[in-house]
């Protein structure tokens, strides 16, 4: 009897994670049970908006840096920000080379709303490391065979080894984002997933990976600035997909998805950090102030990494109720 439990107690803990979840009372014991993993209601976009105008209505282009109640008119200018980014780089470069002496590991999630600027930040984030110990992961839909594997077995090939640093464009949270609104997954494997990551992360954080979870948030009329942005100008098209153009009407879907899965996912031991990207230079300088502030490493000059701005960046209420 005693073998067949712990045989069972094992089988468990392959297909749903660590057995012990993270050392947190934030996530229920349950799944959850009021969420949807159906397509979303429609939102509604301005009257005079459309993707395909040469030009973007004045009324939008003006309220797009305050949109989503961002606390500044404009953005940081140039000179300010390419000062504040050298000095962090700087910082970087040396807990890099901690990192490789110590056997450290370090993974940074970026997620967000789509034209957030995740792929902004990580770029300045991975610009001077050594490419040989830092990696960007960006994956594609998975295929008929990771269909099938257990949810998180395609991302776990990606974890950093010992030394290194590992960005995550996207993660598993696809699974409580796009493939919630846009009817990719059921409901049956949201509430699991919901239930499950907490115990996923917990367990890579007891293992001695330093994990950072980010999301960044935008207005609804700065999203509607860059798509179109994108739209015409011929170096950016690649970036809108067929995805992208859908989440144009499914704004509040996207929110919705987000007050649920910081509910159940903002943990004690993987805390989420909000990070407000109206501005894309103040979120670069963010993401990366925060990881430099977290972690320990020869030459840390405090000085040269400067506070955070708990205007554009944070972890309360005030920061996950506006995402």
């Amino acid at each position: 009897m005693a073998k067949t439990k712990d045989k069972e107690k094992s089988k468990d803990k392959m297909q749903g994670g660590a057995a012990a979840g993270p050392d947190t009372s934030q996530p229920p014991a349950t799944a959850p049970t009021s969420l949807t993993a159906k397509p979303q209601a429609v939102s509604t976009v301005p009257a005079n908006f459309s993707l395909d105008a040469p030009k973007l209505p004045a009324e939008i282009d003006d309220a797009a840096m305050r949109s989503g109640g961002y606390p500044y008119d404009k953005r940081m200018k140039r000179e300010e920000y390419e000062d504040q980014l050298y000095k962090l780089q700087v910082q970087l470069v040396r807990l890099q080379t901690h990192n490789l002496k110590s056997g450290g590991r370090v993974m940074a999630l970026f997620e967000g709303r789509d034209g957030a600027g995740k792929g902004s930040c990580i770029k300045a984030f991975a610009e001077h490391l050594n490419p040989r110990n830092t990696r960007v992961v960006a994956l594609t839909k998975p295929t008929e065979t990771e269909r099938g594997q257990l949810y998180f077995q395609r991302y776990v090939v990606h974890l950093p080894t010992a030394g290194e640093i590992v960005l995550f464009d996207r993660s598993w949270y696809n699974r409580a984002g796009v493939e919630r609104v846009m009817g990719f997954c059921t409901e049956a494997q949201l509430a699991t997933f919901l239930r499950e990551a907490p115990e996923f992360e917990g367990l890579l954080v007891r293992d001695g990976i330093r994990l950072f979870k980010f999301y960044l948030t935008i207005g609804r009329e700065m999203q509607l600035k860059r798509f179109h942005e994108r739209r015409h100008d011929p170096l950016k098209q690649w970036k809108i997909s067929d995805v992208d153009l859908a989440a144009i009407y499914k704004y509040d879907a996207y929110t919705q998805a987000q007050i649920d899965m910081f509910r159940f996912t903002n943990t004690a031991i993987a805390p989420w950090t909000v990070i407000r990207a109206n501005d894309q230079r103040r979120a670069r300088l963010e993401s990366i102030r925060a990881v430099l502030l977290a972690v320990d490493y020869e030459g840390k000059d405090l000085a040269a990494i400067g506070k955070p701005d708990p205007q554009i960046i944070g972890s309360g209420p005030e920061f996950f109720d506006r995402a």
